[in-house]
């Protein structure tokens, strides 16, 4: 379990659900370094206890968008990768209450964290933008996700994290698709009677101030064939 000066805490593998009370109790006012991978933890009571925590390693956990976290002043390092977070804003504002020195965060294989280890329709340029969002709100990190803040992707972070937000609508903003029978799908048109026979279109012709290729798009991964 633990090692004999009891600085680090090792509970790896127990099909735990919880941090375990006799663990937290007899363990607490000791341990530096927190290992509690690989079990199936959806709630961090107990971790009040752990008041000189440093490290806290909560890989391969049942973790989601509620967890809250006891606010330690003393941890820099806090590593949640494969759990269930999906809301990244609402973590980040969590870890910046609570953690004001966290120097190295990981969240790998989180929904919250645009990976491919996350989903395949996930790119570098996903990553990237994370990341630009993650150092602006977390300005202490020298680590993300194994690897190290630069100074200049810092710098960056710093211009543009803000715009970096990524805004998921709710399953009560999103509108569920609804078929319409063929006899109103063929007498309903958006456009005027004058231009859906075939031959009387008429356009317009003349200059526009801006042109947009829709190159860097990213609606354009969910164009379908149907669409074009």
């Amino acid at each position: 379990m633990g090692d004999q000066l009891e600085e680090k805490l090792s509970y790896l593998n127990e099909d735990c659900v919880g941090i375990p009370e006799k663990l937290a109790n007899s363990y607490g006012g000791t341990t530096r370094r927190l290992d509690l991978s690989y079990n199936f933890i959806s709630n961090l009571d107990g971790l009040e206890k752990f008041v000189h925590l440093e490290d806290l390693i909560l890989d391969n956990n049942q973790l989601d968008d509620s967890i809250t976290f006891t606010p330690n002043p003393f941890l820099h390092t806090l590593s949640l990768n494969k759990n269930k977070i999906s809301d990244l804003d609402g973590l980040l504002s969590k870890i910046s209450n609570s953690f004001p020195n966290l120097r190295y965060l990981s969240l790998m294989g989180n929904l919250a964290c645009p990976h491919q280890l996350s989903g395949a329709d996930k790119d570098d340029d996903d990553y990237q933008r994370y990341r630009y969002y993650v150092i602006y709100k977390l300005q202490k990190l020298k680590f993300l996700d194994f690897m190290p803040v630069k100074s200049r992707e810092a710098r960056e972070a710093n211009r543009v994290g803000k715009y970096m937000r990524v805004i998921r609508p709710s399953s009560s903003q999103m509108v569920e698709h609804i078929e319409l029978p063929f006899s109103l799908r063929s007498a309903y048109s958006p456009l005027p009677k004058a231009t859906t026979s075939l031959g009387s279109h008429s356009g317009a012709y003349g200059k526009c101030r801006y042109h947009y290729s829709g190159k860097h798009s990213e609606g354009n991964r969910f164009i379908r064939n149907s669409d074009l």
